[in-house]
């Protein structure tokens, strides 16, 4: 397992308790905040087009969470109560695990330079890195279109069922249909839960309790992926797999066979933009 010491943390990542001080040792020129050349380039390519696709689908998807909400209540029996439990335990787990994976693919490969995905996908990963206080200063469309954007596919398939499939098939498929529906629900909530992770200053006591018993993204536990070189702790939706999959070496063994694949080096884009000057 990558250990992180206290001594590493605060050499290493940026001190987002107090947004003023951009780094915990004193250099030349800021290795990490909003003052930082390669932050500045990357926000600065966050465009209208990206904007407006992510008001549409963050509007689409919640009609959808709502219209299929409205389903799973009508026709749920209360005796399955702890099959519905189940279900939202597996759904939570299933999108800590994809938000590790998406998290760290976005991290560790690709380029910004790459058609479409990399203006639109990788860059908001590359600015987090240099900048990791920029979410708090992201409104709710910025900070979660792209979450809701993946999650319509899935509900228009849920609710073309509800529409078309009579009751008895609905009641043979229900329990899928929830698992499905709280994976959705915490993959659209995953980056509000890793925006409130780097929020230091004003959150509500409920969102603090919930950090607190790690119910959702703690600060403490999230900083430690902020390590330079930010090579672990990849998920962000409640952090609970974090730790089991570093104990079976997970994402340093998939980097390692991808590097001798491809010849490929892991956060190779990463380092490129942590290093710019101008």
């Amino acid at each position: 397992m990558v250990v992180k010491k206290e001594d590493e943390i605060l050499m290493k990542s940026m001190l987002e308790d107090d947004p003023n001080s951009n780094e915990s040792v004193a250099t030349e020129k800021p290795r990490w905040g909003p003052q930082h050349a390669g932050a500045k380039e990357l926000a600065s390519q966050y465009t209208m087009g990206k904007r407006i696709q992510e008001t549409i689908c963050l509007f689409t998807a919640i009609g959808l969470i709502i219209w299929n909400f409205t389903q799973l209540v009508r026709y749920f029996q209360p005796e399955n109560w702890y099959i519905v439990l189940v279900s939202a335990i597996l759904g939570i787990l299933t999108a800590d695990f994809f938000s590790g994976l998406v998290h760290w693919g976005a991290d560790t490969w690709g380029s910004v330079e790459l058609p479409i995905l990399g203006k639109g996908f990788i860059r908001p990963f590359r600015e987090h890195h240099i900048d990791p206080t920029s979410i708090t200063r992201h409104d709710f469309i910025e900070t979660n279109g792209d979450n809701f954007a993946v999650i319509i596919p899935f509900l228009a398939q849920m609710a073309y069922k509800f529409w078309t499939l009579t009751p008895e098939q609905i009641a043979a498929t229900y329990n899928w249909e929830c698992y499905v529906f709280f994976i959705a629900v915490f993959v659209s909530l995953t980056n509000q839960f890793h925006k409130w992770s780097h929020t230091y200053f004003g959150l509500p006591k409920w969102i603090t309790l919930l950090q607190d018993y790690h119910i959702i993204l703690p600060k403490k536990h999230h900083r430690i992926h902020h390590v330079s070189p930010h090579e672990t702790y990849f998920c962000i939706t409640t952090g609970w797999l974090n730790y089991p999959l570093e104990k079976i070496r997970f994402w340093t063994t998939l980097e390692s066979l991808i590097e001798s694949t491809t010849g490929n080096k892991p956060r190779a884009d990463d380092f490129k933009w942590a290093s710019k000057t101008h």
